[in-house]
C-alpha cells in the first residue's frame, strides 16, 4: 500500500507541473519541441527553483538546439507557447527576447550574457479577498513581438513563476522554455534594460519570496527589469 501511495503521489506531482513544449506563431501551434529547445523537464514536468543555475536561462536538456528549428515571424505579430497540460499553479507570467549576435544564428547561440529584454509581464489581480492569476489554468500563453525591434534572429523565452510555495527562500517554482525565431520587418529601436540569465533575479526578490495567501498582499512586484516598449 505504501508503494502504491508513493506512486500516486508522484503521478499527482507530475500532473500538477507543466511544460511549454510547442511554439504558437503565424496563427497556429507547432509540433512539440519542433521550434522549442527540449527542456530538462520534458518528462518530469518539474520546475527550476535555483535562480543562479544555468538551467534558469532556457532549462535545456542538453547544450545546443536539441534539433529545434527556427520559425520566421513578423515583428508585431502574436507568438507564444502551449502549456502541457495547463498552467496549473498560481503565479507570474513573463516573456523575454534576446537578439542573436551578428554572425551567429538562433539555432546555435546559447543566449549567454546581458542580452535579454522583457516584452511582457502579467502579475495578479489584487482584491481584499485574495489574489487571482490570469494565467492559471491556461492551455496556451501568448504575447506580441515589439513592432520596433530590428529584424534578425532571436531567442524567445517564456517563464511562469509558480508562487504557491514561495513563502520561503527557494520555494518559487519557475517553468521555462526557449524558442528560436527569425523576426522580419520591424524597425531600428534597440531594446533597453538588458539582463542575463542567470543573474537577473535573486531568490530574495519580493516577486519570488512572498506568501500569496495570508496576509493578503496589497501589491506585487514581478522580478526582473521593466518591460521594454516601443
Amino acid at each position: 500500500m505504501k508503494a502504491v501511495a508513493a506512486i500516486l503521489a508522484l503521478v499527482s506531482a507530475v500532473q500538477a507541473h507543466y511544460t511549454f513544449p510547442a511554439l504558437i506563431a503565424n496563427g497556429g501551434a507547432t509540433t512539440k519541441w519542433e521550434y522549442v529547445r527540449k527542456t530538462t523537464n520534458y518528462q518530469s514536468n518539474g520546475p527550476v527553483t535555483d535562480v543562479t543555475s544555468e538551467q534558469f536561462r532556457c532549462y535545456q536538456l542538453a547544450p545546443g538546439n536539441e534539433g529545434a528549428k527556427t520559425m520566421t515571424v513578423a515583428a508585431g505579430s502574436t507568438v507564444g507557447f502551449t502549456a502541457d497540460a495547463s498552467v496549473s499553479h498560481p503565479g507570474t507570467l513573463q516573456f523575454y527576447m534576446a537578439k542573436v549576435p551578428s554572425g551567429q544564428k538562433a539555432d546555435s547561440w546559447d543566449g549567454s550574457g546581458a542580452v535579454w529584454f522583457k516584452i511582457f509581464s502579467q502579475g495578479p489581480n489584487i482584491s481584499p479577498s485574495g489574489l487571482t492569476w490570469p494565467s492559471q489554468g491556461a492551455s496556451q500563453v501568448t504575447t506580441k513581438i515589439p513592432s520596433c525591434i530590428p529584424a534578425g534572429d532571436y531567442l524567445f523565452r517564456v517563464e511562469h513563476i509558480a508562487l504557491h510555495s514561495a513563502g520561503s527562500v527557494g520555494g518559487a517554482q519557475t517553468y521555462i522554455s526557449c524558442a528560436q525565431l527569425t523576426v522580419t520587418g520591424g524597425g531600428s529601436t534597440t531594446p533597453t534594460n538588458l539582463v542575463s540569465f542567470p543573474g537577473a533575479y535573486k531568490a530574495t526578490d519580493p516577486g519570488l519570496l512572498i506568501n500569496i495567501y495570508y496576509p493578503v498582499p496589497t501589491s506585487y512586484t514581478a522580478p526582473g527589469p521593466a518591460v521594454f516598449t516601443c
